[in-house]
């Protein structure tokens, strides 16, 4: 099995899937229906063995909770990371309103993520189907987050991060919103996959953790919640307080996505 027989079955997933679009039945209103969540993937490949796997278990990246891809997976030799570039009308409708997330953008992060989360799961059992054994870690039962409302080792942290994974396959380095800035720009989705498919790594094409972000500040100036600053960079409190009052408007969906609209990096790697 081949890379790009693993990124044509995503391409082909994305591209053919019914719920890559809004239906009548599930749409906020009739302003969203039919619209296109998710453009076609692009796909990084690490080692499992990578030493900046090890570096995120460290006090000052992660921490100790971090698990190691052969936590995960005692076999694993690649990790596969994936972006999902939302659509245009998505981007798009996050722009009309600063202050709220759009009804665009709250399918984009719901139904996004529940498509994003099919997709890993597609992929996984086309690997095990070939013969190598997978994990996907975000939906695996050991997988745990904390966004400050629960009581795990620290606030705002997690024992698997899907930027952090990006950011060593080689997908792309952090902005000053702590997103992940790719090729096709932060406004978008990521997943991963633990295999025992020995896939040769990615070269990454940046050293510094920040590469592709200009610091131009554009983010900060967008935040509704203020909780960005060039000064300080991002304050999860802030944040987290933010998304939680989307949740109780917006219910059953939540989102704000403001930093990664209307920003240099929207949709590339600022020049």
């Amino acid at each position: 099995m081949e890379k790009e027989f693993l990124i044509k079955i995503a391409k082909d997933f994305i591209e053919h899937s019914q719920e890559n679009y809004i239906s009548k039945e599930i749409a906020i209103s009739d302003n969203v229906v039919g619209m296109k969540i998710f453009d076609a993937p692009i796909f990084a490949f690490g080692s499992a063995d990578d030493e900046c796997f090890t570096q995120l278990k460290q006090p000052a990246a992660i921490g100790e909770h971090f698990l190691l891809p052969k936590e995960w997976l005692p076999g694993a030799k690649t990790v596969i990371s994936f972006f999902l570039p939302f659509s245009e009308e998505i981007k798009n409708g996050n722009k009309r309103d600063m202050s709220w997330p759009s009804e665009e953008w709250l399918h984009g992060r719901v139904e996004g993520q529940i498509l994003m989360n099919k997709l890993c799961m597609k992929l996984k059992s086309e690997l095990i189907n070939a013969g190598y054994n997978a994990v996907v870690p975000s939906l695996d039962e050991r997988f745990w987050s904390n966004t400050g409302r629960a009581n795990h080792v620290a606030k705002f942290t997690s024992n698997w991060s899907e930027r952090h994974a990006a950011f060593i396959c080689g997908l792309g380095t952090f902005g000053l919103s702590k997103g992940l800035i790719t090729q096709r720009g932060m406004a978008g989705r990521f997943g991963s996959v633990i295999t025992e498919l020995y896939l040769a790594p990615d070269k990454r094409g940046y050293e510094d953790i920040y590469e592709y972000c200009s610091e131009c500040g554009k983010c900060a100036e967008n935040c509704p919640a203020g909780a960005i600053s060039i000064e300080k960079g991002k304050d999860h409190v802030l944040c987290s307080k933010f998304l939680d009052q989307t949740a109780e408007i917006f219910k059953p969906r939540y989102g704000c996505g403001k930093c990664q609209v209307d920003v240099p990096c929207e949709s590339k790697i600022p020049k």
